[in-house]
């Protein structure tokens, strides 16, 4: 499914060619927000800009 996603093989490593594998399939928020805090990473997100309505017209 990846590599459909993607539309290329994510396995396939570009400096040498060989195969990467999978290590582990985190699902739950206490999973990652652990392996977050191990990697000494914020463990929350980066903020976003405000939304903001659709651009008007310069004449309107």
């Amino acid at each position: 499914m990846l590599s459909r996603t993607f539309d290329f093989d994510v396995f396939a490593c570009v400096r040498c060619g060989g195969r990467r594998r999978v290590l582990a399939d985190v699902n739950e928020a206490g999973g990652v927000r652990a392996i977050v805090e191990y990697l000494g990473l914020a463990p929350a997100g980066a903020r976003r800009a405000p939304a903001h309505g659709p651009l008007q017209a310069a004449w309107c």
